[in-house]
């Protein structure tokens, strides 16, 4: 063998092969599913009761709701306040004036540029997701009003592969916020997201700067953008245009960040706060602005266009 340095590079080529032949004798998936065997997974904090039926129960207090009356509701316990998980067609009925939202670039498609495959092929993945939604990928966009004033509005969808961002979940945002920049149209991006979409690499993480790019040209013509961080908002989508508002505004007890709790806890060596990357920590904390009550977001939005220069046209 080489020796480049004296012994050390044939030392770190016989370690590189040990750790290589390690790799690939042990299927990294099979060593995380062994893992996990004998864990309980717990419910997720926002998730709705999936039961048939004309009856639930909230899975914060456990207090049993008529489900049309929840429904009604904008799906926030009237017990105490707990926001369920709703997705984007729901969202769009809550913030869009009734009969206005207006859908574009719906036929937008991925592919699989990589060919990727994990235990399941990404094309399958997205057949999956397309059939289980009727959505294309994971998030709608559109033009509509509020309170009669126009709004640029992206809505994401968890229900999509956990909301992550790909190639045409970036382009969708893209297109949108030109469209608003070149209309003079205030924006509005309702995030809930794992982040971006490891089944798209490079990429996917593409898409942070895209987005973030187009924000910039829209900040630039003096135009209001505000995200709405729901639960979850996480990853690349936080490290990009969640963050990147004139007004970040978030939904009660969502859960934000970047990296997981686990991961942070274990670099940092020490515990976190009970509360922490929740909305109320990032308040406290400067990351958001204000949060803001489902029921009351369609009347908050309209205040906060008005006090920016956007009003109904021809009013003053």
């Amino acid at each position: 063998m080489e020796q480049i340095g004296g012994s050390t590079y044939g030392r770190t080529f016989g370690v590189f092969n040990v750790v290589k032949e390690l790799i690939f004798s042990v299927s990294l998936f099979d060593w995380f599913a062994d893992r996990r065997k004998g864990q309980f997974v717990g419910k997720v904090s926002q998730e709705t009761d999936e039961s048939d039926g004309l009856w639930g129960k909230c899975s914060e207090c456990s207090q049993v709701v008529y489900r049309k009356d929840l429904i009604a509701n904008a799906s926030v316990c009237s017990n105490c306040g707990h926001h369920n998980r709703i997705y984007s067609e729901e969202r769009i009925g809550l913030i869009a004036d009734p009969g206005t939202f207006k859908i574009i670039d719906r036929e937008l498609s991925p592919t699989d540029p990589l060919g990727f495959k994990d235990r399941r092929a990404y094309a399958d993945r997205l057949r999956e997701s397309q059939a289980n939604t009727g959505m294309k990928d994971g998030v709608v966009t559109g033009i509509c009003k509020v309170e009669s004033i126009p709004l640029a509005l992206a809505v994401m969808d968890f229900r999509f592969m956990g909301g992550s961002m790909g190639s045409v979940v970036g382009e969708k945002i893209t297109r949108l916020i030109e469209r608003a920049t070149s209309q003079k149209l205030p924006l509005l991006i309702v995030c809930a997201s794992g982040g971006a979409r490891m089944q798209e690499g490079m990429l996917s993480l593409m898409q942070m700067a895209k987005i973030s790019g187009a924000l910039e040209r829209h900040r630039e013509a003096e135009l209001l953008y505000m995200p709405l961080l729901t639960h979850p908002t996480t990853g690349g989508v936080t490290a990009s245009f969640a963050m990147l508002g004139d007004l970040i505004l978030a939904e009660p007890k969502a859960l934000i960040g970047f990296a997981g709790r686990r991961v942070i806890e274990q670099t940092l060596r020490e515990k976190l706060p009970e509360n922490f990357q929740t909305a109320e920590y990032l308040l406290e904390h400067g990351f958001v602005d204000t949060i803001v009550p489902r029921t009351q977001l369609k009347k908050t939005l309209g205040k906060l266009l008005r006090l920016h220069g956007n009003n109904p046209k021809g009013s003053r």
